[in-house]
């Protein structure tokens, strides 16, 4: 069964436009590479400088630990970490925001 994982995160002053252009055009190995690894979604959502993921995954640690060295999503990471207050490197073992509640 799926995962379904909220994020934050937050767009430096100014980088909002630049954000958006940026995921008009997904590279395609990115892409590849995010299913490969288990993402069956992702959904970003802006209010301001703040920025909402929603990523429905398989395993969203595994998701992590197979995309923190590959090329596509290092490329990406890069162009992101220019545009975002604080940088994502997949270092860490986040498990993304808790849920305090779901309608029953």
């Amino acid at each position: 069964m799926p995962e379904t994982i909220a994020l934050h995160t937050r767009l430096k002053p100014g980088a909002e436009q630049e954000y958006a252009d940026a995921h008009a055009s997904i590279p395609a190995e990115l892409v590849a590479a995010l299913k490969d690894a288990g993402v069956r979604n992702w959904r970003i959502w802006r209010s301001g400088l703040e920025l909402f993921h929603l990523v429905e995954v398989d395993d969203y640690q595994a998701m992590r630990h197979a995309l923190a060295d590959h090329p596509a999503n290092v490329l990406w990471q890069a162009r992101m970490g220019e545009l975002l207050e604080v940088e994502d490197d997949y270092s860490g073992n986040d498990s993304g925001i808790p849920k305090v509640w779901e309608l029953p």
